[in-house]
């Protein structure tokens, strides 16, 4: 037998577990600034340097963003955005990984939406092409992603599976990355329906296999502009 004997956790540890149950339990949001650490060193009964230690550590897992000057805010509600940014990959990597998820999402979507959600979806997509319009160059790229990202966000969440939705955000961040790298390269595409105008179409109509199939083609066009552009870029 090679197990060994459980030990008592630190009381670092112990921190971590009740800092982090204050995210995942919804108390502290994301985007939100925590608590300040002599507010935290009070609560807890701890001293300053445990609680750096904790705060470090959900740091490196993704879940805090320590911003010197300015506080500690919360970036994320689990690990695995952490675990996909620690992870690697090509733009081909995250279309795969979208391509697993958003057909799905949008299908569901297109079952579940409420007016509420479809407002939400429209409000995006709306936002998404005042910034296609008044920030055209690559030098918007950033901004252009946050706004494509926020679209797609609002389809998962309209597709009221929670699990579906954490698994997704948590992908959210990567694809961000790789729509602000793939906007810089030659032919790439800000206004393509598919995926986008086409699929709040279905969800109005309640017409899931449009839905599926429209976020599923705009992938698909995406994968091959993005291996048709390398292979140019291999020959130049």
């Amino acid at each position: 037998m090679s197990l060994e004997p459980v030990r008592q956790s630190s009381l670092s540890d112990q921190v971590v577990e009740r800092l982090r149950a204050e995210i995942v339990e919804g108390r502290w949001a994301v985007g939100e600034r925590i608590p300040p650490e002599p507010e935290l060193i009070a609560k807890l009964g701890i001293a300053r340097g445990t609680l750096r230690e904790a705060l470090r550590a959900l740091q490196y897992s993704g879940m805090l963003d320590i911003r010197r000057g300015d506080g500690t805010f919360v970036s994320a509600r689990s690990e695995v955005p952490g675990a996909l940014a620690r992870s690697g990959g090509t733009i081909g990597d995250v279309l795969e990984a979208r391509a697993a998820i958003e057909p799905q999402l949008a299908r569901l979507a297109a079952e579940r939406a409420d007016a509420a959600d479809i407002a939400r979806i429209k409000a995006a997509l709306e936002h998404r092409a005042r910034v296609t319009s008044e920030h055209p160059t690559p030098a918007s790229a950033a901004l252009w992603a946050a706004a494509d990202s926020a679209v797609h966000e609002e389809i998962a969440r309209a597709a009221h599976n929670p699990i579906l939705f954490e698994v997704y955000t948590a992908l959210l961040p990567r694809l961000q990355e790789s729509v602000r790298a793939a906007i810089t390269r030659d032919g790439f595409s800000r206004n393509d329906p598919r995926g986008h105008e086409e699929v709040l179409d279905a969800i109005r109509r309640r017409d899931s296999d449009a839905a599926g199939e429209s976020a599923a083609a705009n992938l698909a066009a995406t994968e091959r502009w993005d291996e048709t552009e390398r292979a140019s870029a291999a020959l130049r």
